[in-house]
């Protein structure tokens, strides 16, 4: 059953036109990968889903839900859980400060959060300033899971950082995958890891959906052609 539909998605930043059409479907525990080269729509077509943008046009459902009949706020309640691209963790807050300012009802707390990244537990009474570019990004995934989503959008959650704790986000983004049953919609360009995570891919080219498919279809000609990478 799909928990998230666009179809026909367009947005505008003022006068210009960033998004023509966009279609894309997230099924109920499903892992989507949104791809595409800098400047194609992807993290627009993220913050269209979120209703960060004030034109938009076409159908875009969740939950069962007209998302542009809602203000961001109350599509975030309905089980919205955003990575911003550039992590954006609250600085001058603790850890522990920065996930219960998030926290809703639900399976997620920060006990389950730590347990995912043990990190946030030992620095919990950390100011988020002092934290690494690596575990200031497991604390914003953190606090998006303490909003108890039910979609999860991940917009280049692994970018920046080192190799080591690159793998880290991986691994819990496999955990998520095998362990909850929480949909994700992820942007990333790290084409081998998706294949290891993701079910599906759409590919964005000039603000439109141009191929969509399972990840064992994402041959090299496709890759090749719009995202100028090979496997």
């Amino acid at each position: 059953m799909s928990l998230l539909t666009v179809q026909n998605m367009a947005a505008q930043y003022g006068a210009a036109q960033a998004l023509f059409d966009v279609s894309l479907s997230v099924a109920e525990g499903e892992v989507v990968a949104l791809l595409g080269r800098n400047g194609m729509g992807k993290t627009t077509t993220i913050h269209a889903i979120c209703r960060m943008l004030p034109r938009v046009t076409g159908r875009v459902v969740f939950a069962g839900e007209d998302l542009l009949a809602l203000p961001s706020h109350r599509a975030a309640r309905l089980g919205l859980g955003l990575v911003p691209e550039g992590r954006r963790a609250f600085a001058s807050l603790t850890v522990a400060e920065n996930l219960s300012a998030a926290a809703r009802p639900g399976e997620w707390d920060f006990t389950r959060v730590a347990a995912l990244f043990p990190r946030l537990a030992e620095r919990r009474g950390q100011r988020a300033a002092s934290l690494s570019g690596g575990e200031q990004q497991m604390l914003v995934i953190g606090r998006a899971l303490m909003t108890n989503p039910r979609l999860l959008l991940l917009d280049e959650a692994t970018e920046g950082l080192a190799p080591l704790v690159r793998q880290e986000i991986w691994d819990a983004i496999a955990a998520l995958k095998g362990g909850t049953g929480l949909s994700i919609l992820v942007v990333d360009k790290s084409l081998r890891e998706l294949r290891q995570v993701a079910d599906r891919a759409v590919v964005l080219e000039r603000g439109r959906t141009v191929w969509t498919g399972t990840m064992d279809a994402l041959t090299d000609d496709v890759t090749e052609r719009y995202m100028g990478m090979g496997r």
